[in-house]
């Protein structure tokens, strides 16, 4: 009889997915039309399956299959980033990335520090942790202000995709920083090592790793195929033997997979000799591993959330949250790309849309296994969870409207210019 209830709960849970899956795809017209992401759905019905509702999904956020689901989502879309990529590598097509990774991140990782360190008395290890946490800008949730399309030439768009890319990488050097931190707080003591292991050392093992496998496998690929041919379908299992291999060789060198990743995905874009509808296919492939995995993943993080730590955490949370969404990633917008040819409404937008998601729900996964003191533990669990859930809410409440609203700025103003000539 408990075998038989089992299994009746688990075909329950897949008729709610499934029921879930088809009301978005049937009805993807109307929510496009809605002030509505589909993140903050599927988070809503999170919510309702787990305690708080018909309690059909009950889990832990120590679980350690979440952190390699999490951790799944993450490489997959960064590849699907990497492909994205439309322009020639050079410091002038890619200057709104450079400085939104180069300054904006740096700025918003130590201003919630500070923030938590004097207002809420945090010891400046745990403080910097949290900020790196929240520093990636989420390339799966923003799929919305993301390049939609190969000739997609729209900075706003290109500048969003490549940071969401690139700083789910790039906060790990961070993230390290705060773990050593709280772990001796005599940084002298490590200071030399984790800047010449996590800094040095990892991120250009990260580039290379991503170059050497793709370029290994585009040179197998072409061989195969002038030779023996390669059936359309397999295109997509060798974007996922891409994106799996990138990532686990460069994890082996102590290199960081997720820029491995990236590149893979970029290396794939810019690899000359692959036809374009090769490149079309496995992009096409990863968005839809992706946006299933994305269901998944905020199911899972609506059913995680609990009244009392919330209440409990809620006030640091929601003022991180206010300072970070509207002051310190605006502020920090403005002035990263101050000097740069880019018009006021853009630069605003770089400043609003700094969705926080599945990145920092990895992060904090990964950091929920390390040596640190269960107090910590639950003071950096809650602190990202609320912070995160409100992002969905708010960007997804924000972005349809906004993003209409730009489109239409830049209709008028490319007509005006055409009148004018």
């Amino acid at each position: 009889m408990g075998l038989h209830m089992q299994i009746d709960i688990y075909i329950l849970k897949l008729l709610v997915v499934g029921l879930l899956l088809l009301t978005v795809t049937v009805g993807s017209r109307i929510i496009a039309r809605l002030p509505l992401s589909y993140a903050l759905i599927y988070l809503i019905v999170g919510v309702l399956l787990g305690p708080y509702g018909v309690n059909l999904i009950q889990l832990q956020l120590s679980n350690e299959w979440l952190e390699r689901l999490f951790e799944m989502v993450v490489i997959v879309s960064l590849f699907s980033c990497g492909i994205k990529m439309n322009r020639r590598l050079n410091i002038w097509s890619w200057q709104s990335t450079a400085r939104l990774i180069g300054i904006l991140m740096p700025i918003s990782i130590f201003a919630i520090a500070l923030i938590g360190h004097w207002l809420f008395n945090w010891n400046y290890g745990i403080a910097i942790l949290i900020g790196a946490i929240l520093a990636p800008t989420d390339p799966v949730l923003a799929s919305e202000v993301q390049i939609t399309h190969p000739n997609d030439k729209n900075e706003l768009r290109f500048g969003l995709t490549s940071e969401g890319g690139l700083n789910d990488a790039l906060a790990f050097p961070f993230v390290y920083f705060g773990l050593h931190w709280i772990q001796d707080n005599q940084w002298q003591h490590w200071i030399i090592n984790w800047f010449s292991i996590d800094v040095i050392w990892a991120i250009p093992t990260g580039i290379v790793g991503g170059i050497l496998v793709t370029q290994g496998i585009h040179w197998l690929e072409l061989r195969f195929r002038q030779t023996h041919g390669v059936e359309e379908e397999m295109d997509h299992l060798i974007a996922l033997a891409k994106i799996l291999l990138a990532y686990s060789f460069t994890e082996m060198i102590n290199g960081y997979g997720f820029l491995a990743v990236f590149v893979a995905g970029f290396s794939v874009r810019a690899e000359p000799k692959l036809q374009p509808e090769t490149r079309i296919s496995q992009l096409r492939f990863t968005e839809q591993v992706e946006k299933l995995l994305e269901v998944g993943t905020i199911l899972l993080l609506g059913s995680l959330l609990r009244i009392e730590p919330i209440l409990k955490y809620a006030e640091a949370a929601f003022i991180i949250a206010g300072l970070l969404f509207f002051a310190i990633r605006p502020i920090g917008a403005w002035l990263s790309t101050t000097g740069d040819r880019l018009n006021p409404a853009t630069r605003l937008l770089f400043g609003w849309f700094g969705i926080r998601g599945i990145g920092s729900l990895y992060y904090l996964a990964y950091v929920l296994k390390e040596d640190i003191p269960e107090s910590n533990k639950a003071l950096i669990s809650w602190v990202t969870l609320i912070i995160v859930t409100i992002s969905i809410i708010l960007h997804g409440v924000t972005t349809t409207p906004i993003m209409k609203w730009y489109e239409n700025y830049l209709n008028k103003k490319y007509q005006s210019l055409k009148l004018s000539d």
